[in-house]
């Protein structure tokens, strides 16, 4: 296989031109070409509390199947992706999926958002508010910059530090390090619709990188700065950051949709026929009917939790074949 053949990435400090950045500044990835990155790539999508434990049954049931997805070169992580980009870095996929089924059944839930105390939002109100901001968008640039003018506007009245949704981000993982592997995390600059990637050299702790690639509602405050949900990047997975590896598995609990128009080249197809394109081996695994049936309407819903992860598991155990000789 001819390397030239891959794209990278370059990871290069955002210019004045990108808006004002405080000491707490992240770096932007652009596409550059070079030699490949890496062998391995896994993609973690987001989809809320559901989906993040779906993601956590796939890995668990790959992993007693005898295939370890977290032994990855690099880790992608979008909105709860991200969270489990961490949990799975920090625990075994297994004693996590343990303590989704041991938790106690929670309150059923419904604000769609994040970012610190805040009024109840329901999860129809939040998609119908970001989905007439898409609709009024004339592409992803203008998307991002009225999403993140919008989240702004959100601020009054709300925690000015952020602090009760990260104690609520921190709770959930098993290390507040970062690991020392590469992981990516996903979110969008509210103050000028930049995509932004951070990792363990972005000089941000984990659970603010999460805190901000997981706040779907009011931005969230990392220095002088607001960051809303990574999921407004590209997509809900942001596969296209896994260019340059030759193998790419991507985990996506939302199936791949997208909101935006199909014009826009911004649902996960595209991005696979991209990385296969420059050379990459890409498998995707999807929610199957069990999966769908168990996140119900509203994947917001912790009471959802236990059920998608069984679901998850059941549905890694009957591919682990396929994806092992994928795999390794």
């Amino acid at each position: 296989m001819n390397r030239s053949s891959f794209s990278t990435v370059r990871i290069t400090a955002a210019t004045a031109a990108d808006g004002p950045w405080s000491s707490h500044s992240q770096p932007l990835l652009e596409p550059a070409t070079g030699t490949v990155t890496g062998e391995r790539a896994l993609v973690l999508g987001g989809g809320g509390s559901a989906g993040n434990a779906w993601l956590i049954g796939v890995i668990a049931g790959l992993v007693e199947a005898g295939l370890d997805v977290t032994d990855a070169d690099v880790i992608i992580g979008t909105s709860a992706g991200s969270t489990t980009a961490a949990q799975i870095t920090g625990a075994r996929p297994t004693r996590l999926l343990a303590d989704i089924l041991a938790a106690a059944p929670p309150q059923r839930s419904g604000p769609a958002g994040s970012g610190g105390a805040q009024p109840r939002v329901t999860a129809v109100d939040h998609l119908r508010r970001t989905s007439d901001i898409i609709a009024a968008a004339n592409g992803p640039t203008d998307m991002r910059r009225r999403l993140g003018a919008a989240a702004l506007k959100l601020d009054a009245g709300r925690d000015p530090s952020g602090q009760q949704w990260r104690a609520t981000v921190a709770a959930r993982l098993p290390s507040q390090d970062w690991p020392q592997r590469a992981v990516l995390i996903t979110a969008v600059d509210a103050h000028n619709g930049q995509p932004v990637v951070f990792d363990r050299h972005s000089g941000v702790d984990l659970a603010d990188a999460i805190a901000a690639s997981t706040a779907s509602g009011a931005p969230y405050r990392i220095g002088d700065q607001r960051y809303i949900d990574g999921g407004y990047r590209r997509s809900s997975e942001n596969a296209d950051l896994a260019a340059g590896y030759r193998r790419v598995l991507v985990l996506s609990p939302l199936g791949g949709r997208t909101r935006a128009p199909l014009d826009w080249g911004m649902q996960l197809a595209v991005q696979v026929d991209e990385l296969r394109a420059g050379g990459s081996n890409v498998e995707t695994v999807l929610p199957d009917g069990n999966s769908l049936e168990a996140f119900g309407s509203n994947m917001m819903d912790l009471s959802r939790r236990p059920d998608a992860a069984r679901a998850g598991y059941q549905q890694a155990r009957s591919s682990a074949a396929q994806l092992t000789s994928f795999w390794l």
